[in-house]
């Protein structure tokens, strides 16, 4: 199985799991039951591999070290059929949940996240308005009582003038912004506003 991509039709009726540690989104992420993931990320991954994700986070919770997931029998709980190939909508599921990130395929099976990062900018501008401005509403009541002054924008500047320089693209930056303490606040607005610095050339 590739490290990027699955590799179906899966030869057995279960596909192995386990939680996706990372010491970078998991401290400031948003559970996959969350209203921020139902508000946000619905639009990003559909509503299958949604709920999906939350299913398999439920399973997590009862076997925190990994389980083995029927694939015949999840389906079914989700009103799908399965059959084994590329064409079901289970299958198609589990690519968008490694399309987008939220899961990654380990050796035998799957590393899902139990927690995801803030919607990446790229996707927030792709989204409907009433749900960007729902999202910046969401960011003014998180940044109550988070350090977002002028001495931390003006740091993640800095910082994302660098990794700009350097041809990383927004959503290197964001999540190096993430793991270098800059609140998911500052990150997103520090990305968006140098949208126009990140063009082809510099990708």
């Amino acid at each position: 199985m590739s490290l990027t991509e699955l590799d179906p039709p899966f030869p057995e009726p279960t596909l192995v799991i386990v939680p996706w540690h990372d010491d970078v989104v998991d401290p400031i992420g948003f559970d996959t039951r969350s209203q921020y993931v139902e508000l946000f990320w619905l639009n990003v991954l559909g509503p299958t591999a949604t709920w999906l994700l939350r299913r398999i986070a439920t399973g997590l919770d009862e076997y925190p070290g990994g389980y083995e997931l029927d694939l015949e029998q999840t389906a079914k709980a989700l009103g799908l059929s399965y059959s084994p190939g590329n064409s079901n909508p289970f299958t198609r599921a589990l690519q968008r949940c490694v399309l987008f990130g939220v899961a990654q395929p380990i050796s035998g099976g799957l590393a899902v996240r139990r927690r995801l990062p803030p919607v990446a900018t790229r996707h927030l501008h792709r989204m409907p308005e009433h749900l960007q401005r729902a999202h910046a509403a969401w960011q003014r009541a998180a940044s109550n009582g988070a350090s977002t002054g002028s001495a931390e924008l003006g740091r993640a500047n800095i910082l994302a003038a660098a990794m700009v320089q350097d041809g990383d693209d927004p959503d290197v930056v964001e999540r190096q912004l993430l793991g270098l303490g800059i609140s998911p606040t500052t990150a997103t607005r520090v990305v968006s506003r140098r949208a126009p610095d990140f063009t082809p050339d510099a990708a």
